[in-house]
């Protein structure tokens, strides 16, 4: 019995036939992992069988079926379950904070320890925002180390990874030799990487993301900076306007920059007919309040 490892099941099975001296026609197989691509050059996998020979005993391939499991298998399903462990732990410490902070106050208890805790309302508020930043430190490290263990894994050469998390967002930077080619061209790798790991800590934490690889997001911000100059000043004029179409992370932008500059005013992403978004600014805010 073998275990065999290769680019594809064909190959595999190749392998285990010259392994075992016998025709594929004379094996008896089982398929631990089958062949993956990966996502953008991330999460590719092998193909894993196990191989033994028609005429090897029964027992023999009885007790391979029940260790099949590599030793990195199990070593990634230990990971995997600490990881969430500490995703359970941690959100219930975020829960725990976040009701203490908002619970109404207890009626006065005559105890000395109890009363020196809550002799100023400064003192507990200062409190509750230092617990906080603890998880939010926490939270920001096991993040960071979530991201450097799947970028080692990956065919990309990224030696910087670095997390903060402010105001229920991480704040996520990323550089390396390349850095270029982990944005791809016009930034659709950026795009799909961005929109993977907000699915993953929206879900898992509740955080929404910034993600910067190298400069690439500074100079998106630069750049629709500049374009939505003479949008701002349409909308300064006429009361209303909109952007053109713009893809992935620009409309994104736009959305922000223009509802910074226009807190009054309706500022939205719409999508055209053939799918394509842009931002439009309008007085609608405006008749809402005075019909109110």
């Amino acid at each position: 019995m073998k275990k065999v490892e290769a680019p594809t099941l064909e190959e595999a099975y190749q392998k285990a036939s010259q392994v075992l001296e016998c025709s594929i026609s004379e094996l008896q197989c089982e398929v631990v992992q089958h062949p993956s691509k990966g996502l953008l050059g991330l999460f590719k996998k092998t193909a894993i069988i196990i191989a033994v020979r028609h005429n090897a005993p029964e027992q023999e391939f009885q007790e391979l079926t029940v260790s099949n499991i590599s030793e990195e298998e199990s070593v990634a399903s230990e990971i995997m379950a600490t990881v969430k462990e500490e995703i359970t732990e941690e959100a219930t410490a975020k829960k725990s904070i976040i009701k203490e902070t908002f619970v109404e106050e207890p009626e006065p208890v005559k105890d000395a320890v109890l009363d020196s805790f809550f002799e100023t309302d400064n003192e507990s508020n200062e409190e509750v925002v230092e617990e906080e930043n603890v998880v939010y430190d926490e939270l920001a490290l096991m993040i960071e180390n979530q991201l450097k263990e799947l970028l080692e894994h990956s065919c990309f050469d990224i030696d910087v990874v670095e997390v903060d998390v402010h105001d229920n967002t991480a704040l996520i930077f990323i550089d390396g030799d390349d850095a270029a080619l982990l944005i791809g061209k016009e930034g659709y790798r950026y795009n799909a990487l961005s929109y993977m790991i907000f699915n993953w800590l929206h879900t898992k934490y509740e955080l929404f993301i910034k993600l910067e690889i190298a400069e690439f997001l500074t100079t998106q911000q630069e750049m629709i900076r500049n374009y939505i100059k003479p949008v701002i000043e349409k909308v300064e004029k006429h009361g209303k306007g909109k952007t053109r179409f713009l893809d992935g992370i620009l409309v994104q932008i736009a959305l922000e920059q223009l509802r910074e500059r226009f807190p009054d005013k309706y500022v939205a992403v719409k999508t055209a007919k053939e799918g394509k978004k842009f931002v439009v600014i309008n007085e609608f805010n405006s008749f809402k309040k005075n019909a109110s």
